[in-house]
């Protein structure tokens, strides 16, 4: 999601009541007598999540929402918008990131190599940066990007698979991190699993069905994995599971089994060549070959979830197979005389209806005594606005076939310490997106459960604690004051759990969690305070692992320690600031990082997006030391967002520029195209003008101005039931705008346009990013053909200049100083050189998407923000 939008500021700390007003609201007008740490911005945030919550859903929401699942968060309809740029208007066909690829592997290279500007810590607590739309103090300490999933063993090895960087080892417990899978096609985790002889099995494609999930080349596995890395000649068998999820990897009776975006398959632990077997999938039609393998719902027709195998006969086998938000074949089901069949009754507690079976996670205790499950329910997803969670389940036979019965609901979890305890966000609240289940191998009673909060029982489910709350904000020992980390409570651990295990190191035993803001660790026998929550998390993000995944990256001067300041937004990460000084990296603002600008002749003027066009600008870095909760006159920076942001009427993340001639003037895109032209001194979003209406149902997609002529591209529908888009022209003072003719089967194809670069000594110059595949894998109407467009007559006719650029998701663009053209796609960075009509792949990156370029101040440097590895920089001159 989301991705998906963070929701960290948007919950309420005490009993408030909450007023859409709030949303125009700058931060110099927050109360007084305020206790939160919450800005106008997150507070409006809460106030349109309860609205979506009970059924309240705006046009362009339900427009993204193919499932009809009226999701209550966000990240539902950021994963829609995600998928639109890189599918639209159609279906794209197994096999296209390889080969996009293996196409850029070959290319000459340039010159140069990049140079890793975020590989240090990033102190999501850093007391110099606690203002009004801060999250520091929250407890999470240092964080990186989201972890998939993990796997640990007794010898103090463990293994993080994030969702874009790949997968990394420690040999140390944890922390000293080292990648292991630069080599392979695909840098997005499903699944990691150790099987008995310690041999490391990776699922490629992570399948979290969030929004920046992407879809994998198969699974390999490493037979030594204290050494060495995984390479595209350890993939076991063959195709078949190119270019989807894995949900989960399980071992039973001489097999491995995979739960996948496309079904249930197994393959032989022994023979790893060979192809892997297809054993079920409720609707073969929908799967790639099928006769209905092009429908626009093909993609949630055969999800596999997880298998547990009855370590008393593991020929009894039950799969948990559905969509989060509901299906007619959504259930449990074994094989009966030969055939799998779904599981009707029996089950106990557990719920066999196709409404009660959504998202599901199995655990089994080592002994074998237990089964343990966890379970969203579609029909809690979509009626219930504080919930999706359906329960964790017990099976005291130690048979997956039960009976179940329920231990734990999202009452009585809200009840364990949790710090979810309001209306419309409680525990489970995203049971589809996040889940762990792990059981201690000392104790079958012992039992972690990750939703947003990790949750721990000592006793088989009779008593929980959330061991690791949400955050710290609204406990009685919680303080913004810098002088504390986090007050007087403990750390706790990042927010959104996705991955657990559990290993040794020198004798001890640790628990091991990752979830959206890394990787932590407390031992097993970790120690509690009188509230439940643990005592002794530990944060490995230690800055030698590097999973940060941005949207856009930001650069200016620093004035005061010299040199240059980065930031950047992110993926529930915030906002990055790093200093010309820095050894530790700070988050100056909270939630979902989205577009950036910075003020390249002081980099400590900042505007940064948050979802859906909501803006906040400071011009001190957001430098404050937390005195605003008692003199709001304290406060240093503001909401500045567009209307568009309080209608919804703008995409997750919404497209933001300064004019190259003009850092005064800003461009904004929602349905309007909007400007304002006071800089970084603006203060209230009411200072925005709209140049020009898109139309109702369109939306910004991107947009550049220079000289005060703007470009603003659009899509409306933006999914592929009717996809279009087009560009519209004119200038910021209101003047000569128009829509450009972009006929649908016309040169510039229709598909998602995610990128403006400007020529700086001519406007009416401009190259055009074009996101998603072409026709060769796009199976929709005029999706066309090219990825990089060009026009000299400021957007009338456009010619294509792709030539031998891959054919792979381009992302953005930018024009150097000495006329060349830099590209940012989803598998690296490429460069046409000045008079040439060919591109150079720029250095090596591993197969990670890159959102954004910019330009240094002094326009010798080219950054990278990449979505899973950070932010990179190389010099300009080495790519010539």
């Amino acid at each position: 999601m989301s991705s998906r939008t963070r929701r960290r500021r948007r919950l309420t700390i005490c009993a408030l009541t909450v007023s859409a007003a709030l949303v125009s609201l700058p931060a110099s007008a927050a109360p007084g007598k305020n206790s939160t740490p919450f800005g106008a911005r997150a507070l409006a945030r809460l106030a349109a999540e309860r609205t979506h919550s009970t059924g309240g859903i705006t046009h362009k929401a339900e427009a993204a929402d193919e499932d009809d699942g009226n999701e209550a968060d966000e990240i539902a309809e950021g994963a829609a918008q995600y998928a639109e740029a890189r599918t639209s208007p159609g279906i794209v066909a197994p096999g296209a990131y390889g080969a996009a690829w293996n196409t850029l592997g070959e290319l000459p290279g340039t010159g140069g190599r990049w140079h890793h500007v975020t590989d240090l810590p990033y102190n999501s607590d850093d007391p110099r940066y606690r203002d009004y739309d801060s999250n520091s103090s929250g407890g999470a300490g240092n964080v990186t990007g989201r972890m998939a999933a993990m796997a640990a063993d007794d010898d103090g090895y463990v293994y993080a698979g994030s969702a874009g960087g790949g997968v990394w080892r420690s040999r140390t417990g944890g922390g000293h991190w080292q990648p292991i899978s630069d080599r392979l096609s695909s840098q997005s985790t499903g699944a990691l699993a150790l099987d008995g002889s310690g041999r490391l099995w990776l699922g490629t494609g992570e399948a979290t069905t969030n929004a920046d999930a992407y879809l994998g080349s198969g699974v390999y596995v490493l037979t030594h994995p204290h050494h060495g890395n995984f390479s595209m000649r350890s993939r076991v068998g063959g195709d078949e599971l190119e270019s989807t999820t894995v949900h989960q990897l399980r071992f039973g009776a001489g097999k491995v089994w995979a739960a996948t975006g496309k079904g249930v398959w197994s393959h032989s632990t022994k023979k790893l060549t060979g192809a892997w077997k297809l054993e079920f999938a409720p609707n073969p039609d929908y799967l790639p070959g099928g006769s209905k393998a092009n429908d626009s719902s093909a993609a949630y027709k055969n999800i596999a979830n997880d298998i547990a195998i009855d370590p008393k006969d593991p020929a009894k086998v039950v799969l948990a197979v559905g969509w989060r938000s509901g299906d007619t074949y959504n259930g449990f089901y074994t094989k009966v005389n030969g055939a799998w069949t779904r599981i009707t009754s029996g089950l106990g507690d557990l719920p066999a209806d196709p409404e009660g079976v959504g998202n599901v996670t199995f655990a089994r205790s080592a002994d074998g005594s237990r089964y343990y499950a966890i379970d969203q329910s579609p029909e809690q997803l979509n009626t219930n606005p504080d919930s999706g969670l359906e329960g964790i389940f017990v099976s005291k036979s130690g048979s997956p076939t039960g009976p179940w019965t329920k231990i734990a609901d999202y009452k009585g979890l809200a009840a364990d310490g949790s710090a979810l305890t309001s209306s419309g966000y409680m525990p489970g609240v995203q049971a589809w997106y996040n889940q762990f289940l792990t059981v201690d191998p000392s104790d079958p009673q012992h039992v972690y459960a990750g939703l947003e909060e990790v949750h721990e029982t000592k006793d088989g489910g009779s008593t929980w604690s959330a061991v690791g709350p949400y955050w710290n904000f609204g406990f009685p020992c919680w303080s913004i004051d810098p002088a504390k980390q986090t007050g007087d409570c403990n750390q706790t651990t990042h927010p959104d759990q996705h991955g657990v295990a559990i290993g040794r190191y020198h004798g001890k035993s640790f628990v091991y969690v990752g979830n959206d803001g890394g990787v932590y660790r407390r031992p097993v026998t970790g120690a509690q305070d009188s509230s439940g929550h643990a005592t002794d998390w530990t944060s490995l993000n230690d800055g030698t692992i590097d999973t940060l995944q941005y949207y856009s990256v930001g650069i200016g001067k620093d004035l005061t320690y010299g040199g240059v300041s980065v930031t950047g937004g992110l993926q529930d990460n915030g906002q990055s600031m790093l200093r010309g000084n820095d050894k530790v990296m700070g988050s100056n603002f909270g939630g979902d990082g989205t577009d950036t600008l910075t003020d390249p002749a002081d980099g400590c003027n900042i505007a940064q997006g948050y979802v859906y066009l909501a803006i906040q600008v400071t011009q001190n870095c957001a430098v404050n030391d937390g005195s605003w909760i008692t003199d709001p006159s304290k406060v240093t920076s503001y909401n500045v967002a567009p209307a568009d942001s309080a209608t919804s009427e703008a995409r997750f993340v919404a497209p933001l520029a300064a004019d190259m001639k003009d850092s005064s003037t800003w461009i904004a895109g929602g349905r309007h195209v909007w400007v304002q032209t006071h800089g970084y001194a603006i203060r209230s979003g009411s200072e925005w003008t709209s140049l020009h209406d898109l139309g109702a149902g369109r939306t910004a997609t991107a947009v550049a101005a220079s000289g005060g002529k703007v470009y603003a591209a659009w899509c409306g529908p933006c999914n592929d039931q009717g996809f279009a888009r087009g560009i519209a022209v004119g200038n910021a003072d209101g003047t000569g705008w128009h829509d450009i003719n972009l006929p649908v089967n016309g040169n510039v194809p229709n598909r998602y346009l995610s990128g403006f670069a400007v020529d700086p000594k001519n406007a009416d110059h401009v190259y055009l990013a074009v996101n998603g595949f072409s026709r060769h894998w796009t199976e929709g109407p005029g999706a066309g053909v090219g990825h990089v467009f060009e026009s000299k007559d400021g957007g009338t006719t456009w010619t294509d200049i792709s030539a031998n650029l891959p054919d792979v998701p381009t992302n953005s663009a930018v024009v150097t100083a000495n006329g060349g053209l830099a590209v940012a796609t989803d598998l690296g960075v490429v460069y046409r050189a000045p008079g040439r009509t060919t591109w150079q792949r720029v250095g090596r990156l591993p197969a990670i998407a890159v959102l954004q370029l910019k330009l240094s101040p002094d326009g010798r440097t080219l950054y990278a923000a990449t979505h899973g590895r950070g932010i990179y920089s190389i010099k300009v001159s080495d790519c010539d």
